[in-house]
């Protein structure tokens, strides 16, 4: 539009065509007066109320963004402690089936003569077993001597005894072993009354 009055949606200008300053507009290519949208207050406030606006909704994106992967990293915590934990049990119920082989290989051992050569293979077997079993992490209760303790200890038998203060474990009839920090087979002792 040529016309300097200007359209009803266009603002009039009082800068002729081509004259440029800092704040004024420039002449475009085909002679017409630019279009020059002046910034009144209550548009300005708008603006600045939408910013506002844009501003909390960025907020509120980060904050949920920021929920969402500290659950992630619970979520994925909490798993692999139950992976863990599920494969200690695994573990632990493998190693509990192999626990009496174990106990009847001590018994063989303790009673064994002296001058059987076979014997020394037992005993290197035995070795191999309980390397392998020490290796997955189980671990001999030590009783004998030791006060009573319900969670390590299963009293079979209790005797008076001069020697032993009351409560204290008199003999191991059975060793118990413990996986990690969980017990697998409590120790059956016999406890001084």
């Amino acid at each position: 539009m040529s016309s300097k009055k200007g359209h009803q949606n266009e603002p009039v200008t009082g800068q002729k065509p081509g004259n440029s300053s800092e704040t004024g507009p420039v002449a475009n290519p085909k002679g017409e007066e630019p279009v020059v949208e002046r910034y009144t207050s209550p548009r300005l406030e708008d603006l600045q109320n939408q910013l506002t606006d844009l501003q909390t909704q960025t907020d509120e994106y980060k904050d949920g963004w920021q929920r969402s992967v500290a659950d992630f990293q619970n979520y994925r915590r909490r798993m692999e402690a139950e992976k863990a934990e599920t494969y200690q049990t695994a573990i632990g119920s493998i190693i509990k089936r192999y626990l009496p082989i174990l106990d009847d290989l001590e018994r063989a051992l303790a009673s064994r003569p002296a001058d059987l050569a076979w014997a020394d293979g037992i005993e290197l077997i035995y070795r191999k077993l309980q390397s392998i079993l020490d290796a997955e992490g189980l671990k001999r209760i030590e009783a004998e001597g030791q006060m009573f303790d319900p969670h390590f200890h299963e009293a079979i038998l209790q005797e008076p005894s001069e020697n032993y203060t009351s409560g204290q474990i008199i003999a191991v009839v059975q060793n118990g072993y413990m996986l990690g920090d969980r017990v697998i087979r409590p120790a059956q002792v016999r406890v001084a009354q």
